[in-house]
């Protein structure tokens, strides 16, 4: 199994941890100490050794941060952990706060005083955020000073090593394109932004630009390294070679000179000194900015220059991620076939995530599994209601009759990356589950059916999914869609559909379409396919041509809970030769019960008749 259902630690009791640190705070002379979820490349998940937040408060969600002073310990999490935070972190020595309504800066900015000095590890902010707090330090007249090494580090004896997880060449019929020919297209990039120098500090980045991928970070394909792009020389890759075999060391040898990671910040003093650094303010820590200046360099803010290319899929890549999708769906046809023959009332959360991960496992064939994309979603009833929900042996629930079951799962194969949502009815949905299910399928439709013009960014769009929910006071608290990387990050940047997607949409970009309605304690609802963004194309009787979304993925929408008679003509059709195209495909992957099953489950439907009068 690639994921584990155990229950959240238990708390970590006393305040002994907290005594270590606040002794090292006063030989440093600080105050105040800033320890946030993040480690030095802005990973989504977190290597062991970089679980510094969940070490010091015993809190292991995704997402908090903690200010440690030598009298008050905060811990701020965001709605999604609160019940979490309350349960893992000593509340005799810990008071939970919340991150979005008061942050670690605005609670600075109430409680600091002149004498005040807050310390913070440089590798781990952003440009962005520091600036962030020392407008925080300026309201308080206090101080904010960069720590020479992290604390945690300092006094976390028992620390995991860094991992040293074997990193593998990803093949150029996945990949679609030479390292070669992508360093040549990062050379105009700093040609167009006049810099000498680029420093890439995103694992994703680093191994989508140079074909590796690793095993360093659960779920995400990345080996944990850092690039310097030159204009007049090859690129420096700063890699721990005890990952490396033969083969892909001289793989590598061939289209860059290798370092070690513990070599990045000496040659960054080296190569800065007179020279223009491109560095992405959004992402990189903060030190980098500091050692460039420091070294007499000027920065250049500008995004990460494989981002863009990396978000926009070559043919190969997407190739790729159609072959693994019809793959994912015969997995995920097959798990919704053996759970529709299941009682009511005799599986649980658990089991069902389980057996999903076994499907995809087993339908692998030739293509193996190399990991799940995400740790899979699998909630019932009120469960389903929490739209980060993570089961465990403490909240696991059985699929009850009359409940509606929510899995949103996905794998990650070498030639794509797959993350799909299905809300499935358990017996009988009642009249109110199936009017929000449909309007939430009105809104995924509308989305697959977009076309518009070139520029079009995902803020333009996102309302379209909203509005028939809007329509009947209904809405959703998450985004619309999010960017999907090809055999790497299953929440890729810098493409999105929400309120604050302004990326424009590109040809070969691929973004998921989940829009979703949460009524808490009882029932949660999503509809989530993948679709790549289309080349412009002329409309019959149009005046200019027009981008749409292709859906590549495969697998039945629970049509008991779908009223037809709240769909159009145009959604009905859709709905009906998304099902057709659906059967056609995955018929021949699955073994005879299984297609019967799903022969059932795409059946066309139409319109209930009005009743004949009397």
């Amino acid at each position: 199994m690639f994921q584990n259902f155990d229950a959240p630690a238990a708390p970590v009791i006393g305040d002994n941890r907290l005594i270590q640190l606040r002794q090292l705070m006063r030989d440093n002379n600080v105050t105040m100490v800033l320890v946030p979820h993040n480690d030095e490349q802005n990973n989504e998940y977190l290597p062991a050794d970089k679980e510094r937040l969940a070490w010091l408060t015993g809190f292991t969600g995704s997402a908090g941060t903690a200010l440690v002073t030598l009298d008050r310990a905060v811990l701020f999490v965001d709605g999604r952990y609160t019940l979490q935070a309350a349960e893992q972190a000593d509340q005799n020595h810990w008071t939970i706060e919340s991150l979005i309504e008061r942050p670690p800066h605005k609670w600075f900015q109430e409680n600091a005083t002149s004498n005040d000095v807050l310390g913070f590890d440089p590798w781990l902010h952003t440009n962005a955020q520091v600036k962030q707090l020392k407008k925080a330090v300026e309201h308080s007249n206090s101080r904010a000073v960069e720590l020479a090494s992290n604390p945690i580090d300092q006094i976390w004896h028992d620390q995991p090593p860094t991992p040293l997880e074997p990193t593998q060449i990803h093949d150029f019929s996945h990949a679609g394109r030479l390292t070669r020919d992508k360093l040549q297209d990062m050379q105009a990039k700093l040609e167009e932004n006049q810099a000498d120098l680029c420093i890439l500090t995103d694992p994703a980045s680093v191994c989508w630009l140079f074909n590796i991928r690793g095993q360093d970070v659960a779920h995400t394909p990345i080996s944990l390294s850092h690039a310097i792009l030159r204009n007049s020389d090859e690129p420096l890759l700063f890699i721990d070679q005890r990952k490396l075999d033969m083969e892909t060391k001289a793989f590598l040898t061939q289209v860059a000179s290798m370092r070690p990671p513990s070599e990045l910040a000496e040659t960054i003093k080296e190569l800065a000194d007179g020279a223009r650094v491109m560095l992405d303010g959004t992402i990189s820590p903060f030190a980098l900015n500091s050692l460039v200046e420091a070294s007499g360099g000027t920065i250049i803010d500008a995004k990460d220059p494989v981002s863009l290319p990396r978000a926009s899929k070559n043919d190969a890549e997407l190739a790729g991620s159609r072959t693994a999708h019809k793959r994912d769906g015969a997995a995920m046809v097959s798990f919704l076939a053996w759970l529709d023959a299941q009682p009511a009332g005799t599986i649980d959360e658990i089991e069902a995530a389980k057996k999903l991960e076994q499907f995809r496992a087993d339908m692998a064939g030739n293509m193996p599994l190399r990991d799940i994309s995400f740790d899979t979603i699998s909630g019932s009833g009120p469960n389903g209601a929490i739209v980060h929900y993570r089961v465990n042996e403490s909240t696991n629930r059985m699929l009850q009759a009359g409940e509606l079951y929510l899995s949103d799962s996905g794998g990650q194969y070498d030639d794509g990356t797959t993350d799909i949502t299905r809300t499935i009815a358990v017996g009988e949905p009642d009249v109110e589950e199936r009017r929000a299910f449909t309007l939430v399928l009105k809104g995924h439709i509308a989305i697959a059916l977009a076309r518009f013009p070139k520029g079009t960014r995902g803020v333009d769009i996102d309302a379209l999914a909203r509005m028939p929910l809007w329509q009947h006071g209904m809405d959703y608290a998450h985004g619309t869609g999010h960017g999907v990387g090809s055999y790497l990050a299953v929440h890729e940047g810098p493409q999105n559909i929400s309120k604050r997607g302004i990326q424009e949409f590109l040809p070969g970009m691929i973004v998921s379409n989940e829009p979703g309605y949460y009524r808490s304690g009882a029932f949660g609802i999503r509809i989530e396919n993948l679709v790549i963004v289309r080349e412009e194309m002329d409309i019959d009787g149009g005046d200019q041509p027009m981008m749409g979304f292709e859906t590549i993925t495969l697998a039945p929408i629970d049509q008991r809970l779908i009223d037809p008679n709240l769909l159009s003509d145009d959604e009905l059709h859709w709905l009906n030769a998304y099902h057709g195209w659906v059967n056609r495909e995955i018929s021949p992957l699955v073994d005879a019960s299984v297609a019967d099953w799903l022969q059932r489950a795409t059946q066309p439907i139409s319109r209930e008749l009005p009743a004949a009068s009397a």
